[in-house]
């Protein structure tokens, strides 16, 4: 996927409010557009997920496919914080804390998003101001 080599690209769970709540929250604090996005649900999306051999059915949690790499849970997060301004940034330190001792934390929220804040119908549509980030 070409747009992989330019930009990180985050995918997240497209019919979740939490996860369309993170990606608005990553488009607002990213005014130059360094990330694109796609549904863990989407044709690229689960293209991704097979290109780096990562289960397609599996939607608890976001992922960020950077330099050919591919993180999850908290440490997707942590990259995606390190990019943004200050005082966002200053959590990017935890990267150095083993992901057993923070994807629990992560994982608790992950399991309980859908009843904590519910789900779509359908993945979000983006504005025309943004489709463009989107895969």
């Amino acid at each position: 996927m070409a747009n992989t080599e330019h930009h990180p690209v985050l995918l997240f769970d497209g019919v979740c409010n939490l996860c369309s709540g993170i990606v608005q929250f990553v488009i607002e604090r990213d005014p130059d557009g360094i990330f694109h996005f796609a549904s863990l649900q989407s044709e690229a999306g689960q293209a991704l997920l097979n290109e780096h051999d990562l289960p397609v059915d599996d939607f608890d949690s976001f992922v960020l496919i950077e330099n050919g790499q591919a993180y999850q849970r908290s440490t997707a997060a942590l990259r995606v914080v390190r990019q943004f301004p200050w005082p966002w940034k200053a959590g990017y330190p935890f990267i150095f804390l083993p992901a057993f001792l923070r994807d629990p934390f992560y994982n608790i929220i992950a399991r309980r998003r859908y009843r904590w804040f519910g789900k779509q119908e359908q993945c979000m549509i983006p504005s025309p101001e943004i489709a463009s980030r989107f895969l």
